[in-house]
């Protein structure tokens, strides 16, 4: 099957039928399919339905249309492996171990004042995955695209519940693929991804769609480029658009699909993305890139249509975080004991009255990553050791060289150690309000402080003649 379509943004999460049972023959309906689709360092500010200017995503904007929109959605974690680790495991990075991809050592060691956390670079098999807990519930479950957990036999996809992994790029090089005409393979695995829902006839089905594409190397066809050229943009801006404009055509592709095949009524998608964007596109008004713990590095693009079910047009300020996924598909396969470190977001979804369905969102990151990111806190790293805290319209940043080097809470009013923000306000992160909102900061250092206890999240350590050398820096993506 061939496809041309527009650009896609970040997930589209998709949920074929929300079982209830025939009020009078008692008769079960099948249980809901599930569609996921992420994408890779799809920025907040990258969409043309959150404000962008410069990107186009139609296809994407019209999905914000027939579904519910999260204006605070956040990832996992502020890059893609611990992002995605928190996805499939539905557990914080302090308790999985994956914070960074390859080293928590990224970066000139000289200039790191305490020995990172070692990261694992794998998600350990023990951890029960979201394909694994629905396929328990009758799921046929398959991923497309990205896994970025680690590929030894015992943590590859076929060994964590998925029925059938489409790798992408690769294999459709192998198989000789027009490369010039998808060269992120957004329709290659847009195609596998509808050739699995179509072939799934007798069970439910969790598709988890993982593109590759926005992330670097950045590609786009020749006539996108061309396309967006002649808007005036310069060289590597018109192929960063290209290629979101790319990715948006495959959201069109598949929201047909679901259509024509009569699924649309039947399916919840969701659509988000995995972190931030590059340093490449600025997130203004947000703060920051991809990398860091501020809004432009964890804020994402969030929708989740499902006709007859979810309000077309809706939007929902309640802050969510993708750990939340897990037990939301959950409930619907109809295991609502499940418990994880997320929140069941059907109440939401379904526009029930509810009160606010957790206190508090966390970020764990306890070591560096290189390459400083627009007005960031440093002109080295995009972070350095941080603990984050989001409590309704506050969010609080533990930075922790100086928390643990420069006195801690006893000096915290001159050691720079806290930034707190009111994010309903500025969400730009502007201005600290940790030392003239002292009650508020103490509550989110309070609450943060007794997280990373009750999460066992290991400290970075203080650097001695001993553990110098730390790790040394470890290249691959960024």
């Amino acid at each position: 099957m061939s496809h041309s379509f527009k650009p896609v943004l970040t997930f589209v999460l998709v949920f074929t039928l929300y079982f209830n049972a025939n009020a009078q023959n008692k008769k079960p309906v099948a249980k809901p399919n599930i569609l996921l689709i992420f994408t890779d360092d799809l920025g907040y500010m990258d969409c043309g339905f959150t404000g962008s200017k410069i990107m186009e995503t139609p296809n994407i904007d019209a999905l914000s249309k027939k579904g519910m929109v999260f204006n605070n959605a956040y990832a996992g974690a502020g890059n893609c492996a611990p992002s995605r680790a928190a996805l499939i495991s539905g557990k914080y990075s302090p308790r999985t171990g994956v914070y960074a991809v390859g080293s928590t050592t990224r970066g000139p060691v000289e200039l790191m004042k305490l020995v990172p956390v070692r990261n694992n670079v794998a998600l350990n098999p023990s951890f029960k995955t979201i394909a694994e807990g629905l396929k328990d519930q009758g799921y046929a479950t398959a991923i497309f695209g990205k896994w970025h957990l680690a590929d030894s036999k015992a943590t590859q996809p076929q060994a964590q519940g998925f029925d059938q992994y489409t790798e992408g790029p690769k294999e459709q090089s192998v198989k000789g693929s027009n490369e010039a005409a998808d060269p992120k393979g957004v329709a290659y695995l847009t195609d596998a991804a509808i050739k699995f829902m179509q072939n799934t006839k007798d069970k439910p089905f969790f598709a988890y769609l993982a593109h590759n594409a926005i992330h670097s190397k950045l590609e786009a066809k020749a006539e996108t480029i061309a396309k967006f050229k002649k808007k005036g943009l310069n060289d590597k801006m018109a192929v960063y658009a290209a290629c979101t404009y790319d990715f948006d055509a495959s959201v069109g592709v598949i929201m047909d699909f679901l259509k024509k095949t009569g699924l649309e009524k039947n399916t919840l998608v969701i659509f988000t993305s995995d972190n931030g964007a590059t340093q490449q596109s600025s997130q203004e008004p947000l703060r920051g890139n991809k990398g860091s713990y501020y809004e432009g590095g964890i804020r994402e693009p969030f929708i989740a249509c499902w006709p007859d079910h979810i309000k077309p047009g809706a939007i929902n300020a309640t802050p969510i975080i993708n750990l939340d996924f897990y037990p939301t598909f959950m409930s619907l396969a109809g295991d609502k004991k499940f418990k994880s470190d997320g929140e069941d977001l059907m109440p939401l979804l379904l526009g029930q009255k509810t009160e606010t369905i957790r206190k508090s969102i966390y970020w764990y990151f306890p070591g560096y990553l290189d390459n400083p990111v627009i007005r960031g806190r440093d002109k080295v790293f995009r972070t350095r050791p941080v603990a984050v805290i989001r409590k309704g319209d506050f969010k609080l940043h533990l930075y922790l060289e100086e928390w643990m080097l420069d006195g801690g809470k006893a000096r915290i009013k001159e050691n720079n150690a806290v930034e707190l923000y009111n994010i309903k306000t500025d969400e730009g992160e502007h201005l600290n309000l940790a030392n003239t909102n002292e009650a508020k900061r103490d509550e989110l250092l309070a609450d943060l402080l007794s997280w990373m206890e009750k999460t066992k999240a290991p400290l970075p350590t203080k650097i001695t003649a001993t553990n110098k050398a730390v790790q040394g820096t470890v290249g691959g993506e960024n």
